[in-house]
């Protein structure tokens, strides 16, 4: 059984989010997400929950990390510019394995760029905003019931693998309204709790591709917390062996379990001479120029990330060597293409679709690029 709601995408996060188990939210008001603050501020009180607006991103981030300690799964949203403010903390929360939620609803940059228009370009920022080498998992959805079950799936993920995960969401998903069908079953998540005794608990254990589980903090499962290089315990360290093992863990939990964390969607790739590889809302563009091209005789098919970072590495490969031209179309100047040319390896010619000035993408811009190849 499920039920049938009319709702836009901010709100299909924010519902996933309560869906998931989310129970503290702590934000700031920035445009296109706000939305999101404003329905959490109503319905986190009415499940038991707390919302808090803070007074900027940098606070922001460090509440969602401090409730996560605490034992509730917790979330924040923003844009671009205070996206840029959560970086640093959001690395502490990377290198200290505390799971949260970040929505970022992409505009226009840099600066305050166009804060109403919707954009792409965060997509590096995604995967690399933060300092130093570290992993990262990002999902990106194409429509409302994407973002409602990909809210729930972020939180899946973040503690599963105790990461920050980054909803990627688009100025295009999160104002359009739809049709979502919502679950009746509960979709809420739990987080493992620690069966080794407060004695030989190792909050930070260096597992071949596992994480131990995270202890409420402040109960008797006592630790220690630093965003320095630590050991098992989570005191510092600088011993290159202990930092060396550090480095394994944290790369191995995300590597060892692509199977679990990667997700696409495709049409059309069996026969296909032309492959369009797009995410979030400019998928939906994708998806029409695609059925505009099978409708002229074109061979053409579509790919669609779902978890942006990681990438779907060895798809991409395998389709650079079946399909002769692949075409990458985002709103921004090339950043996803740059990986697929990368992939592709000289194999299948590249060409972006790309534009930055505030508009979608459309079909016909896709379909022009699909007709008279560079």
């Amino acid at each position: 059984m499920s039920t049938i709601s009319f709702m836009h995408g901010n709100e299909a996060a924010a519902e996933g989010a309560i869906a998931a188990g989310c129970r503290f939210y702590a934000g700031y008001p920035i445009t296109p997400s706000t939305e999101i603050a404003e329905i959490l501020s109503g319905r986190l009180p009415e499940v038991g929950g707390v919302f808090i607006q803070m007074e900027d991103e940098i606070a922001s981030m460090a509440a969602i990390i401090g409730a996560s300690l605490g034992g509730l799964l917790s979330a924040t949203a923003t844009s671009g510019p205070g996206f840029s403010l959560m970086q640093e903390n959001l690395g502490f929360a990377v290198a200290s394995e505390i799971p949260c939620v970040i929505i970022n609803v992409q505009r226009v940059g840099p600066s305050t760029g166009l804060p109403t228009k919707a954009a792409q370009g965060d997509v590096m920022q995604a995967r690399w905003g933060t300092h130093g080498d570290h992993p990262i998992i990002v999902l990106t959805p194409s429509s409302v019931q994407e973002a409602w079950r990909l809210a729930v799936r972020a939180f899946e993920l973040a503690e599963r693998f105790r990461t920050p995960v980054i909803l990627l969401m688009d100025a295009i998903v999160a104002q359009l309204k739809e049709k979502v069908e919502l679950p009746s079953t509960p979709q809420t998540v739990t987080r493992p709790v620690p069966t080794d005794s407060p004695e030989s608990y190792k909050p930070f254990a260096f597992g071949q591709g596992s994480v131990t589980p995270l202890a409420p903090f402040g109960h008797e499962h006592r630790f220690h917390v630093t965003g320095l290089l630590h050991d098992e315990h989570g005191f510092p360290t600088e011993d290159p062996a202990l930092v060396a093992r550090w480095w394994t863990h944290m790369t191995s939990k995300i590597e060892a379990h692509l199977d679990e964390i990667l997700e696409w969607d495709e049409e059309g790739l069996e026969d296909a001479e032309v492959a369009v590889i797009a995410y979030g809302g400019t998928a939906r563009a994708a998806a029409h120029a695609v059925t505009l091209a099978r409708q002229q005789g074109i061979r053409a098919g579509w790919f669609k990330p779902l978890t942006l970072w990681p990438f779907p590495e060895a798809r991409v490969r395998e389709l650079a060597s079946k399909v002769p031209r692949l075409i990458v179309a985002e709103m921004n100047l090339g950043q996803i293409r740059l990986e697929v040319e990368r992939l592709a390896a000289g194999r299948a010619s590249v060409q972006g679709v790309h534009r930055a000035d505030g508009l979608a993408i459309t079909p016909e811009q896709i379909l022009a690029a699909i007709e008279q190849p560079k």
